[in-house]
Protein backbone atom coordinates (compact mmCIF):
# COMPACT_ATOMS: atom_id res chain seq x y z
CA UNK A 1 0.00 0.00 0.00
CA UNK A 2 0.85 3.43 -1.25
CA UNK A 3 0.03 6.64 0.41
CA UNK A 4 1.15 10.23 -0.47
CA UNK A 5 1.00 13.01 1.55
CA UNK A 6 1.46 16.76 0.72
CA UNK A 7 1.05 19.83 2.58
CA UNK A 8 1.79 23.74 2.82
CA UNK A 9 1.26 24.71 -0.85
CA UNK A 10 0.69 28.32 0.20
CA UNK A 11 -1.30 29.38 -2.91
CA UNK A 12 1.57 28.38 -5.00
CA UNK A 13 0.31 26.70 -7.96
CA UNK A 14 2.77 26.12 -10.35
CA UNK A 15 4.38 23.97 -7.63
CA UNK A 16 1.05 22.16 -6.76
CA UNK A 17 0.70 21.68 -10.83
CA UNK A 18 4.30 20.10 -10.63
CA UNK A 19 3.36 17.61 -7.81
CA UNK A 20 0.44 16.58 -8.99
CA UNK A 21 2.43 15.74 -12.71
CA UNK A 22 4.45 13.64 -10.80
CA UNK A 23 1.79 11.82 -8.53
CA UNK A 24 -0.18 11.42 -12.02
CA UNK A 25 3.11 9.68 -13.41
CA UNK A 26 2.97 7.20 -10.51
CA UNK A 27 -0.03 7.19 -8.59
CA UNK A 28 -0.43 6.24 -5.19
CA UNK A 29 -3.39 4.08 -3.62
CA UNK A 30 -4.48 7.42 -1.92
CA UNK A 31 -3.70 10.70 -1.67
CA UNK A 32 -3.76 13.19 1.29
CA UNK A 33 -3.40 16.80 2.06
CA UNK A 34 -2.12 18.04 5.42
CA UNK A 35 -3.32 21.49 5.02
CA UNK A 36 -2.47 25.50 4.49
CA UNK A 37 -3.23 25.66 1.18
CA UNK A 38 -3.28 29.51 1.00
CA UNK A 39 -1.31 32.74 2.11
CA UNK A 40 2.17 34.02 0.72
CA UNK A 41 1.17 33.43 -3.00
CA UNK A 42 -1.13 35.11 -5.63
CA UNK A 43 -3.55 32.23 -6.11
CA UNK A 44 -5.70 30.89 -3.10
CA UNK A 45 -8.38 30.26 -4.94
CA UNK A 46 -6.53 28.57 -7.62
CA UNK A 47 -4.78 25.96 -5.19
CA UNK A 48 -8.49 25.07 -3.53
CA UNK A 49 -10.07 24.24 -6.49
CA UNK A 50 -7.30 22.22 -7.72
CA UNK A 51 -7.49 20.10 -4.74
CA UNK A 52 -11.20 20.06 -4.23
CA UNK A 53 -11.26 18.91 -8.09
CA UNK A 54 -9.74 15.79 -7.18
CA UNK A 55 -11.46 15.15 -4.22
CA UNK A 56 -8.37 14.88 -2.11
CA UNK A 57 -8.60 14.32 1.62
CA UNK A 58 -7.41 17.42 3.41
CA UNK A 59 -7.18 18.85 6.48
CA UNK A 60 -7.01 22.17 7.37
CA UNK A 61 -3.56 24.62 8.04
CA UNK A 62 -3.86 27.41 10.99
CA UNK A 63 -3.52 29.61 7.51
CA UNK A 64 -6.75 27.84 6.51
CA UNK A 65 -8.47 28.54 9.48
CA UNK A 66 -7.09 32.25 9.72
CA UNK A 67 -8.62 32.33 6.56
CA UNK A 68 -11.72 30.45 6.91
CA UNK A 69 -12.15 32.45 9.88
CA UNK A 70 -11.92 35.80 8.04
CA UNK A 71 -9.07 36.35 10.80
CA UNK A 72 -5.86 38.63 10.71
CA UNK A 73 -4.26 36.34 12.61
CA UNK A 74 -2.97 33.22 10.73
CA UNK A 75 -1.44 31.58 14.04
CA UNK A 76 2.07 31.90 12.77
CA UNK A 77 5.42 32.30 14.44
CA UNK A 78 7.41 35.33 13.48
CA UNK A 79 10.71 36.10 14.40
CA UNK A 80 10.74 39.69 13.85
CA UNK A 81 8.78 42.78 13.58
CA UNK A 82 9.58 43.14 9.91
CA UNK A 83 8.72 39.08 9.67
CA UNK A 84 5.40 40.25 11.49
CA UNK A 85 4.73 42.79 9.40
CA UNK A 86 5.05 40.91 5.84
CA UNK A 87 2.90 38.00 7.65
CA UNK A 88 -0.13 40.92 7.98
CA UNK A 89 0.35 42.01 4.47
CA UNK A 90 0.21 38.38 3.58
CA UNK A 91 -3.13 37.19 5.35
CA UNK A 92 -4.80 40.49 4.37
CA UNK A 93 -4.04 39.79 0.57
CA UNK A 94 -5.20 36.64 1.47
CA UNK A 95 -8.31 37.60 3.18
CA UNK A 96 -9.07 40.48 0.24
CA UNK A 97 -8.93 38.22 -2.65
CA UNK A 98 -10.37 34.78 -1.99
CA UNK A 99 -13.90 34.06 -2.65
CA UNK A 100 -16.78 33.14 -0.31
CA UNK A 101 -16.72 29.64 -1.48
CA UNK A 102 -12.95 29.13 -0.84
CA UNK A 103 -13.49 30.62 2.28
CA UNK A 104 -16.48 28.58 3.45
CA UNK A 105 -14.14 25.37 1.95
CA UNK A 106 -11.10 26.30 4.29
CA UNK A 107 -13.48 27.03 7.27
CA UNK A 108 -14.85 23.59 7.52
CA UNK A 109 -12.21 21.77 6.75
CA UNK A 110 -11.32 19.38 10.21
CA UNK A 111 -8.56 18.90 12.40
CA UNK A 112 -6.85 15.51 12.10
CA UNK A 113 -7.85 12.42 10.27
CA UNK A 114 -6.76 8.78 10.71
CA UNK A 115 -6.14 5.49 9.16
CA UNK A 116 -6.28 2.32 10.80
CA UNK A 117 -4.44 -0.57 8.97
CA UNK A 118 -4.77 -3.99 9.86
CA UNK A 119 -4.16 -8.04 8.08
CA UNK A 120 -7.82 -9.07 7.07
CA UNK A 121 -9.73 -11.51 8.96
CA UNK A 122 -7.39 -11.38 11.34
CA UNK A 123 -8.61 -9.82 13.76
CA UNK A 124 -5.73 -10.32 16.87
CA UNK A 125 -2.82 -8.87 14.32
CA UNK A 126 -1.87 -5.85 15.13
CA UNK A 127 -2.85 -2.55 13.84
CA UNK A 128 -1.30 0.27 12.25
CA UNK A 129 -2.14 3.57 13.21
CA UNK A 130 -1.45 6.48 11.18
CA UNK A 131 -2.42 9.93 12.04
CA UNK A 132 -2.25 13.18 9.55
CA UNK A 133 -2.34 16.69 11.39
CA UNK A 134 -1.07 19.63 10.53
CA UNK A 135 0.75 21.06 13.41
CA UNK A 136 1.02 18.58 15.96
CA UNK A 137 -1.96 16.45 17.48
CA UNK A 138 -2.31 19.37 20.57
CA UNK A 139 -2.42 22.69 18.51
CA UNK A 140 -3.17 23.20 14.52
CA UNK A 141 0.44 25.75 14.93
CA UNK A 142 2.76 23.57 17.10
CA UNK A 143 6.13 23.56 15.32
CA UNK A 144 7.86 20.02 15.55
CA UNK A 145 10.88 20.65 14.43
CA UNK A 146 13.50 18.21 14.01
CA UNK A 147 15.27 18.37 17.51
CA UNK A 148 11.99 18.16 19.52
CA UNK A 149 12.50 16.03 22.65
CA UNK A 150 12.26 12.69 21.53
CA UNK A 151 10.26 11.59 25.04
CA UNK A 152 7.63 14.06 24.03
CA UNK A 153 7.74 12.95 21.15
CA UNK A 154 6.78 9.84 21.96
CA UNK A 155 4.33 11.05 24.35
CA UNK A 156 2.43 12.98 22.39
CA UNK A 157 2.35 9.84 19.82
CA UNK A 158 1.47 7.58 22.16
CA UNK A 159 -1.16 9.99 23.31
CA UNK A 160 -2.27 10.41 20.36
CA UNK A 161 -2.87 6.58 19.53
CA UNK A 162 -0.18 6.88 16.54
CA UNK A 163 2.27 4.27 15.22
CA UNK A 164 2.60 6.73 12.44
CA UNK A 165 2.06 10.49 12.37
CA UNK A 166 2.67 12.80 9.61
CA UNK A 167 2.74 16.66 9.75
CA UNK A 168 3.56 19.69 8.11
CA UNK A 169 3.84 23.05 9.16
CA UNK A 170 7.45 23.61 10.09
CA UNK A 171 8.66 23.17 5.80
CA UNK A 172 11.46 21.10 6.54
CA UNK A 173 11.16 17.36 5.98
CA UNK A 174 12.38 14.67 8.45
CA UNK A 175 11.51 11.47 9.22
CA UNK A 176 12.70 10.07 12.86
CA UNK A 177 12.09 6.56 13.84
CA UNK A 178 11.26 6.41 17.83
CA UNK A 179 12.30 2.98 19.66
CA UNK A 180 9.99 2.22 22.63
CA UNK A 181 9.37 -0.26 24.96
CA UNK A 182 5.61 -2.06 25.45
CA UNK A 183 4.74 -5.40 26.99
CA UNK A 184 8.20 -6.33 27.57
CA UNK A 185 9.25 -5.81 23.07
CA UNK A 186 10.81 -3.25 21.08
CA UNK A 187 8.23 -1.09 19.16
CA UNK A 188 8.82 1.96 16.66
CA UNK A 189 6.85 5.01 15.95
CA UNK A 190 7.47 7.15 12.56
CA UNK A 191 7.16 10.68 13.03
CA UNK A 192 6.99 11.44 9.52
CA UNK A 193 7.69 15.71 8.56
CA UNK A 194 6.74 16.17 4.68
CA UNK A 195 7.67 19.55 3.92
CA UNK A 196 6.02 22.05 1.80
CA UNK A 197 4.76 22.10 -1.42
CA UNK A 198 5.18 25.59 -2.20
CA UNK A 199 7.43 27.41 0.37
CA UNK A 200 10.15 25.17 1.17
CA UNK A 201 12.53 26.33 4.37
CA UNK A 202 15.21 23.54 4.06
CA UNK A 203 17.23 24.91 1.05
CA UNK A 204 15.68 23.43 -1.55
CA UNK A 205 13.28 25.54 -3.65
CA UNK A 206 12.22 22.16 -5.05
CA UNK A 207 8.30 21.19 -4.20
CA UNK A 208 8.36 18.36 -1.77
CA UNK A 209 5.81 15.85 -0.80
CA UNK A 210 5.82 11.80 0.81
CA UNK A 211 5.24 8.76 -0.11
CA UNK A 212 4.68 6.23 2.27
CA UNK A 213 4.80 2.74 1.88
CA UNK A 214 3.38 0.30 4.05
CA UNK A 215 3.77 -3.40 3.79
CA UNK A 216 0.70 -5.49 4.35
CA UNK A 217 1.88 -7.28 7.89
CA UNK A 218 3.29 -3.61 8.62
CA UNK A 219 3.38 -3.05 12.42
CA UNK A 220 4.97 -1.31 15.04
CA UNK A 221 7.15 -4.35 15.68
CA UNK A 222 9.61 -3.94 12.64
CA UNK A 223 10.62 -0.40 11.47
CA UNK A 224 11.32 -1.64 7.88
CA UNK A 225 7.42 -2.79 7.17
CA UNK A 226 7.15 1.02 6.95
CA UNK A 227 8.84 2.88 4.29
CA UNK A 228 9.19 6.66 4.42
CA UNK A 229 10.29 8.37 0.57
CA UNK A 230 10.38 12.37 0.19
CA UNK A 231 10.27 13.61 -3.38
CA UNK A 232 11.46 16.51 -4.46
CA UNK A 233 9.59 17.72 -7.53
CA UNK A 234 11.34 21.13 -9.80
CA UNK A 235 9.36 23.46 -11.26
CA UNK A 236 9.05 26.97 -12.38
CA UNK A 237 10.44 29.01 -9.42
CA UNK A 238 11.16 32.23 -11.06
CA UNK A 239 7.37 32.03 -12.52
CA UNK A 240 5.94 31.96 -9.14
CA UNK A 241 8.41 34.32 -7.84
CA UNK A 242 7.33 37.04 -10.43
CA UNK A 243 4.15 36.29 -10.11
CA UNK A 244 4.46 37.15 -6.11
CA UNK A 245 6.80 40.36 -7.09
CA UNK A 246 3.90 41.19 -9.66
CA UNK A 247 1.17 41.14 -6.50
CA UNK A 248 1.01 43.39 -3.72
CA UNK A 249 2.72 40.48 -1.24
CA UNK A 250 6.16 41.45 -0.36
CA UNK A 251 8.91 40.59 -2.67
CA UNK A 252 10.57 39.18 0.11
CA UNK A 253 8.22 36.19 -0.82
CA UNK A 254 9.74 35.42 -4.27
CA UNK A 255 13.29 35.99 -2.46
CA UNK A 256 12.38 32.97 -0.19
CA UNK A 257 10.59 31.21 -3.22
CA UNK A 258 13.93 31.02 -5.21
CA UNK A 259 16.27 30.10 -1.95
CA UNK A 260 14.30 27.88 -0.65
CA UNK A 261 14.16 29.60 2.62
Amino acid sequence: MTLAFFSDVHANLPALEAVFADLDADPPDMLFCLGDLVGYAPWPNEVVAAVRARRIPTIAGNYDEGVGLASDDCGCAYKTPEDEARGARSIAFTNEVVTGETRAYLRDLPRHLRLTFQPPRQPRAPKMEVLMVHGSPRRINQYLFEDFPEKHLLRMMAEAGADVMLFGHTHRPYHRVLPYEADGERRYRHAVNIGSVGKPKDGDPRACYVRLDLASDASARDPERVRVRFVRVAYDVDLAARAVEASPLPDAFADMLRNGG
